[in-house]
């Protein structure tokens, strides 16, 4: 049952990879540090190569002085083919370079070559991506051709632009997802128009790009709209350009969506299938109708056992809101809260630099880190190395993690449906509006700005016909 307390002692580590915290070891990254640096490296396959001055369309993985290109460019050119190259040695998982997962250890400022948008590769190894624009023998002349002065000065023209939309967005407290995402549909305006500077771009390049990505690459709706967001704040605040009116795009529709909702059953057979600290974590997420995230992010502080209140800072939108928490889970969070005392301790005897802080905070109060008010409520197993200073610091428990702990255990629980750790908030909302709570009352539980966005749940419950439907004198 959903207030049932979890074992959390003798019993091994699920094959989610469920573990009870460690202190000995220490990792640069944290849990799901970097499952894609492990895979092979497949830029070294066995291709003609040709020997050629190095330039910025150099492999990544290659000599210097090695390019690989088409199969036809030695006899193009007149040259000698070099012997194909071996193939590279897959490196074993154990001897993989660990690598940082968490945002807060990583390092910003600087940006690779590589793109990773739709146009034609370029860059230091990106892979080439078919294009209407372009056709094969086209994409491998521009491969092949030496770097020009004109290509090269639009290059740095916009790794400046990625610097300042990088403190655009950090000196407006945006989110580092924000960042991420902004970043990323940036690099592929730049592939779309390049080798153009960004200082000659309009918006009629915009029209363009969105036009092609609705049409010839078929992005939903979401992610078209996101796009056009990222786009209309690089005009605006950094490029310092007019955005103008975007007029006659084709938009991709967004066809509206039903959630997914399990019934209250289901949800038992799911949290009963997770392993400690995963059960608490999805009793949270249906209990209190917390984001992902917002759960994650959850501090000591933001727990208050007298008033059975959750207080949820920097939700979606930046807000902050209080949520009451079930009276079942009393006795679970005040272990939980025991257990993170716990690891504190073991922390600061071990000579680390507790958890990680808002730069402002970290700034403002040097030793607010170590104390214990301000430590996650579910504390990753392992440590997280700062690139910049070398202190071991503890994250929180990654998404990845509990996301793949609840895919495992809805298949173990055999429920023939697509649920996820979403799933859990929206199946809140419907139970909820099942129980004849308001509307409104509903939208402020979980945090949504808009009624509308609300709304969307009542297509998830049964509605009344008007045979069944009760005169007010009869209830």
């Amino acid at each position: 049952m959903l207030g049932s307390q979890s074992n959390r002692a003798g019993t091994g580590a699920p094959a989610t990879g469920q573990a009870k915290f460690g202190f000995g070891g220490t990792d640069a990254g944290a849990e799901s540090a970097g499952q894609a640096a492990r895979k092979p490296d497949r830029s070294t396959t066995a291709v003609p190569q040709v020997v050629r001055p190095p330039g910025p369309d150099a492999r990544r993985g290659a000599p210097p002085s090695v390019a690989a290109v088409g199969a036809s460019a030695p006899e193009r050119r007149g040259q000698a083919p070099v012997p194909p190259a071996s193939p590279a040695r897959e490196v074993p998982r154990s001897q993989a370079a660990p690598t940082s997962s968490l945002e807060p250890a990583q390092a910003s400022g600087h940006y690779s070559n590589q793109y990773d948008g739709y146009a034609p590769g370029h860059g230091t190894g990106a892979a080439t991506v078919s294009s209407p624009r372009l056709d094969r023998s086209a994409q491998r002349r521009a491969r092949s051709a030496p770097p020009n002065a004109e290509a090269s000065a639009a290059e740095r023209d916009w790794r400046d632009v990625y610097d300042k939309l990088e403190v655009a967005i950090k000196v407006r407290h945006y989110s580092p997802k924000t960042l991420k995402s902004y970043r990323a549909w940036t690099r592929k305006l730049y592939g779309y128009v390049r080798p153009r500077a960004p200082a000659t771009l309009t918006n009629e390049d915009v029209k363009a790009f969105l036009r092609y990505l609705a049409v010839e690459k078929h992005i939903s709706a979401s992610s078209q709209n996101q796009a056009f967001n990222a786009l209309k704040f690089l005009f605006r605040h950094v490029l310092e350009k007019d955005f103008g009116q975007i007029e006659d795009v084709v938009r991709a529709k967004r066809k509206p969506n039903i959630p997914t909702v399990l019934s209250r059953q289901e949800v038992d057979r799911v949290i009963a299938e997770l392993g400690y600290p995963y059960d608490l974590v999805a009793k949270l997420l249906y209990g209190c109708g917390l984001r992902l995230f917002e759960c994650l992010k959850l501090r000591v502080q933001d727990v208050n056992l007298d008033m059975m209140i959750l207080t949820v800072h920097d939700g979606k939108g930046k807000k902050d809101r209080t949520v009451p928490l079930p009276q079942t889970l009393r006795t679970e969070i005040d272990l939980q809260l025991e257990q993170v005392a716990h690891v504190h301790e073991a922390d600061l005897a071990a000579g680390y630099h507790g958890t990680f802080l808002p730069s402002a905070l970290n700034l403002k109060y040097k030793n607010a880190a170590k104390e214990l008010v301000w430590q996650w409520l579910f504390p990753a197993k392992t440590l997280t190395v700062v690139p910049d200073t070398g202190e071991h610091r503890r994250f929180h428990l990654h998404e990845s993690h509990v996301q793949k702990a609840i895919k495992q255990a809805v298949q173990q629980s055999r429920i023939r449906k697509r649920a996820s750790a979403q799933t859990l908030r929206h199946s809140y909302a419907s139970h909820l509006l099942q129980a004849n709570y308001d509307i409104r009352t509903i939208q402020e539980l979980l945090g949504h700005s808009d009624v509308r966005t609300t709304m969307i749940y009542k297509h998830t419950i049964p509605s009344v016909s008007i045979k069944d439907a009760k005169s007010p004198l009869d209830l």
